[in-house]
């Protein structure tokens, strides 16, 4: 009978999907000593590239169930994960901390309950003569705004992320294909990866990270997953105006479910995921922008110097992400939404443990 080690060296596993997801998996696995081949034929192109790197864990209220729990044991993961990708990058980083905040008092109300009921440290209410307070009205030319404040949570830059990623992986000699997979069958307990020019890939155990296009690779009466695209899109705005200093303002910040990141004195960007969409629509910066009664006028003069945007998929019809062990040797995990990168640690250490348990 083989070791179990013995099954590590000799398991070829095929990831498909090349981002966030499917890098975290393939170097948790390789880690444990699997041979593994991310295929994806758009790697610069996929959803993890318009992400902000926004990692709302502690702040997330509601404090029990699956999501929960994944979000929780990512945020015992990543400070791991950081001291392995300062390897290869010592500039990368979770700048903390990350502000939530809101104009409707009701959503203030709610916040402010969430902070009494759980005696956490690491959040607190944001006083009205808090500096952070003061100078995001000062700049937004509003007196109402207000919000909390999570010492924890932060944000990772996605780029640089990315990038990192890639050079563990290439430090892993972790194999890639440009090739887009079309159809994957099971025969003689090997999984066969074809792709849309014809190649072949034979693996033992297939992992499916990719996304809206995981479903039309599976059965999908028989496991009966849907998943529905989700817009994510994001702009930089260059503020040529001398009245506001976007310096002054936090790291990172969310008003009225707009994400917020000053960059410099005179450049932010403004992202948010919306539902249900595959194409921005042409007004995006109004809808961007529109998260306040009344814009500043340093805004409103603002101009998008860049723009970009990704498709994410959203479970419909369960809670999200999806990750299950559909059959002998596949497995899908998909349908972060929002949360790819916040999850991906949780996420790679559940697919490695149920391929531990797949081959014992």
């Amino acid at each position: 009978m083989k070791s179990l080690k013995e099954n590590f060296q000799k398991a070829h596993i095929v990831i498909i999907g090349s981002g966030i997801i499917g890098k975290f998996n393939a170097l948790e696995l390789s880690e444990l000593g699997f041979q593994i081949t991310i295929i994806d034929p758009t790697e610069p192109k996929n959803s993890s590239y318009a992400a902000l790197g926004l990692l709302m864990g502690n702040m997330y209220q509601k404090r029990k169930g699956r999501s929960w729990d994944l979000r929780k044991q990512s945020i015992e993961l990543w400070p791991q994960w950081i001291k392995s990708l300062q390897k290869f990058n010592s500039e990368l980083n979770i700048e903390n901390p990350l502000i939530q905040l809101t104009t409707n008092e009701e959503k203030f109300k709610k916040l402010e309950k969430f902070i009494y009921e759980n005696n956490d440290q690491n959040l607190r209410i944001l006083e009205r003569d808090s500096i952070f307070i003061k100078n995001i009205n000062k700049a937004f030319q509003t007196k109402n705004i207000k919000g909390i404040i999570s010492l924890k949570d932060g944000r990772i830059n996605p780029s640089s992320l990315l990038q990192t990623l890639n050079k563990y992986l290439r430090h892993k000699k972790i194999n890639f294909s440009e090739g887009e997979v079309i159809k994957i069958r099971k025969t003689n307990n090997h999984w066969i990866s074809t792709t849309r020019n014809n190649e072949k890939i034979k693996s033992d155990i297939v992992i499916l990270c990719n996304s809206l296009k995981a479903v039309d690779l599976i059965d999908s009466i028989s496991h009966n997953i849907t998943l529905k695209p989700v817009l994510g899109q994001a702009m930089e705005i260059d503020v040529n105006d001398a009245e506001v200093d976007l310096l002054s303002l936090p790291k990172q910040f969310n008003i009225n479910s707009k994400n917020i990141i000053p960059k410099s004195k005179n450049k932010l960007i403004i992202g948010s995921t919306d539902e249900y969409s595959t194409k921005p629509e042409e007004n995006t910066f109004e809808k961007l922008t529109n998260f306040l009664d009344k814009k500043p006028n340093w805004l409103m003069k603002g101009k998008i110097s860049k723009k970009w945007y990704g498709i994410r998929s959203r479970p419909d019809g369960e809670p999200s992400p999806i990750m299950k062990n559909l059959e002998d040797g596949l497995i899908i995990c998909t349908g972060f939404y929002k949360n790819g990168i916040l999850l991906a640690p949780a996420c790679s250490k559940w697919v490695a443990n149920e391929i531990k348990k797949y081959l014992l």
